[in-house]
C-alpha cells in the first residue's frame, strides 16, 4: 500500500512528523476510508493501554486495528501492575514481548517518553497532559477535506491553551494553516509548543487574550472542555475563569468569517464551553472530526507496522 515510511519509530507529538510525512498520512487516508477493510495489520497485535477514561478514542483505535486484520487489546492500565507500584521501563519490556505497537493514553507524558525509550516496538501518544496527536490529525484532515488551499484557511482556538490546543497549534504551523488561539493569560499553551510552532508558521501562529479577536477572519472556530481529566478539583475556578468569556457562542461565531465551520475534540459540556445552538447547529463539523479519528489512525499505524 505504501512505500517506506519515513516516520520516527514513536508518535508522541506532532513534532515527530514533517510535513512530508503528513501528506503521506493523509494520502493514505483517503484510501482506507473509501476501502476500510485491508489485512495491513494481519497477525499484529496492539495494545491500548489507558490510565484515563475513553470512547473516541478507544473505539477509533479498537474498530480501525480490526478493521486491519490486526487483534487490538484494550488495557487498563489502573489495574495492571503499574498501578502498585511496576515501573514504567519494566512495563514497556514486558508488553513489548505480546504486542507489535503501544498506543499509550496517560496523565503525564513522561509515562509516554519512558514507555517509548524502553520498547523496540513502536508507542503511539493516544493524549497526554501535553499533546493529542492523533486528535490533531483528525483535526487537519477534516479541514483539508473541506479546503481547496490551506493556506488560505484559519483556525481560531478558544478557551484553555491545554495539551489538545497545543497539537492543534503544531500541525496548523506544519501545514501552513494560519491559527490564532485566545485563552486567559494564564492559561496559555505550552511555551516549547508555542516556540515550536512560531518557528514553523511564523506570525501566522497567534496567542491573544480576547476571542473575538481570535477569530477575526476564521474559517474554523475550535473549542474544548474547560474541566480536563485530572482538573476536576479546579472545576468551580476554571468555570468563573473561562465562562461566559471564552464560550463558543452565535455571537462569537457571527465575528467568524462567513459559514464558518465550529469544531470540538469531544465531548463536549453544553453550556460551558459551547452552547447547544452551535454544538448541534447546521456549522459543527464535530461528528466528522470523531469518524475521522479512525482513518487518520488507521493510516498512522499502517506506516509505523508495516510500512
Amino acid at each position: 500500500m505504501t512505500g517506506a515510511s519515513h516516520l520516527r519509530k514513536d508518535f508522541l507529538s506532532v513534532g515527530d512528523i514533517t510535513a512530508q510525512d503528513l501528506d503521506e498520512i493523509f494520502r493514505i487516508t483517503d484510501k482506507l476510508k473509501k476501502n476500510p477493510y485491508n489485512k495491513a495489520l494481519e497477525n499484529k497485535v496492539v495494545v491500548l493501554l489507558f490510565e484515563k477514561p475513553s470512547t473516541r478514542t478507544r473505539l477509533s483505535f479498537e474498530a480501525g486495528v480490526s478493521h486491519m486484520g490486526g487483534k487490538p487489546i484494550y488495557v487498563d492500565a489502573t489495574t495492571t501492575q503499574m498501578s502498585r507500584g511496576e515501573t514504567v521501563e519494566d512495563t514497556a519490556k514486558t508488553v513489548e514481548r505480546f504486542s507489535d505497537a503501544i498506543v499509550a493514553r496517560v496523565y503525564k507524558h513522561e509515562t509516554l517518553v519512558g514507555l517509548a525509550g524502553h520498547s523496540r516496538n513502536p508507542v503511539v501518544n493516544a493524549l497526554s497532559n501535553l499533546e493529542h496527536p492523533c486528535q490533531a490529525l483528525a483535526d487537519l484532515y477534516t479541514i483539508k477535506e473541506r479546503s481547496r488551499d490551506l493556506r488560505n484557511e484559519k483556525v481560531a482556538f478558544i478557551g484553555d491553551g491545554n495539551n489538545v490546543c497545543n497539537s492543534l497549534m503544531l500541525i496548523c504551523a506544519l501545514a501552513g494553516v494560519e491559527f490564532a488561539a485566545a485563552t486567559p493569560v494564564s492559561h496559555r499553551p505550552d511555551a516549547n509548543a508555542v516556540a515550536a510552532a512560531k518557528k514553523m508558521g511564523g506570525d501566522r501562529i497567534q496567542l491573544v487574550e480576547e476571542p473575538a479577536v481570535a477569530v477575526r477572519d476564521a474559517s474554523f472556530v475550535y473549542t474544548d472542555v474547560f474541566v480536563s481529566m485530572g482538573d476536576e478539583a479546579q472545576r468551580q475556578e476554571r468555570l468563573r475563569t473561562f465562562v461566559p468569556r471564552y464560550q463558543v457562542n452565535e455571537a462569537l461565531m457571527m465575528k467568524a468569517r462567513d459559514k464558518a465551520l465550529f469544531m470540538h475534540c469531544l465531548p463536549a459540556h453544553r453550556g460551558e464551553e459551547v452552547t447547544a445552538e452551535v454544538m448541534d447547529g447546521q456549522r459543527s463539523i464535530v461528528f466528522d472530526q470523531a469518524e475521522n479519528r479512525m482513518h487518520v489512525q488507521k493510516a498512522l499505524l499502517t506506516l509505523l507496522l508495516s510500512g
